[in-house]
This record gives structure tokens, sequence and C-alpha cells, in this order.
């Protein structure tokens, strides 16, 4: 048996070598593009020219001079109901796969209780957020 007839002997062995053959493929892709972002970086800093002066170490914004201090307050309200909003798109996307399982055969007792308990979960987030106060705008 020649060392080239491995694939013909161990099967597995073939499969294995193909799997980890692909994801070297990937990996020697990811390495490029890591390479290609590094030289990239490496030129421009290398090409730029560097001549700090005051006016460009002011921080700018809308052409107009900053008065007072860089520190603000931000209302934290809004933040908390992006990401309420944000939770609640991302977990009604998940309702649309459950539809569509929903339809199939053998399926529909299983996925419509998922689906309530699913539900379930958001409404009880949903509730705790309510007693919290998170969802008063005052």
């Amino acid at each position: 048996m020649a060392a080239g007839d491995v694939t013909a002997a161990d099967p597995a062995s073939a499969l294995a070598a193909d799997y980890f053959q692909s994801y070297s493929v990937v990996g020697l892709l990811a390495v490029v593009g890591v390479l290609f972002v590094a030289v990239a970086f490496g030129a421009g800093r290398l090409l730029r020219p560097v001549v700090p002066t005051p006016e460009k170490l002011l921080t700018y914004e809308c052409g107009v001079d900053p008065v007072g201090e860089g520190w603000a307050h931000t209302q934290v309200r809004y933040y908390v109901y992006a990401f309420l909003y944000v939770i609640f798109a991302v977990d009604s996307i998940f309702l649309f796969p459950w539809a569509t399982v929903f339809a199939d055969p053998g399926y529909g007792a299983t996925t419509l209780v998922e689906m309530f308990v699913f539900l379930g979960f958001l409404a009880v987030g949903l509730l705790y957020a309510y007693k919290k106060g998170v969802l008063s705008w005052t």
C-alpha cells in the first residue's frame, strides 16, 4: 500500500482531512485580511504628515469653537428605550422561523408551545422593566 492510498483504506481520515482543509482556507483568508489591514494602517502612519498645532488639538464640532467643559450629562433613559426596542425587535424576528416551522406537518403543537414559552419570557421581562419603573418617561 502506497502512502497516497490513505483515502482508500480509511475514509474517515480522508473526510477529516477535507474538513480541516476547508477550515485552513478560511484561516488563510483571515490571516490575509488581518495582514491587509495592518499594512494599510502602517502605510498610513508612515505616509501622513504629523504637525500638531494648538488649533488641531481643539475639539471640533460643526465649525463652532468649543465653549465650556467637554463633559455633558446624557439621559440614560433614552438608551434604555433604545435597548428595549432592540431586544423586542430582535426577538420578534425569531417568530418568523417559528411561523414557517409551524406550517410543517408534525411540528405544530411543539412549535406553538415553544413560541408561547418564548413570548412568556418576553412578557416577564417587560413586566419586570415596568415594575422597576424603567418605562416611565418622567
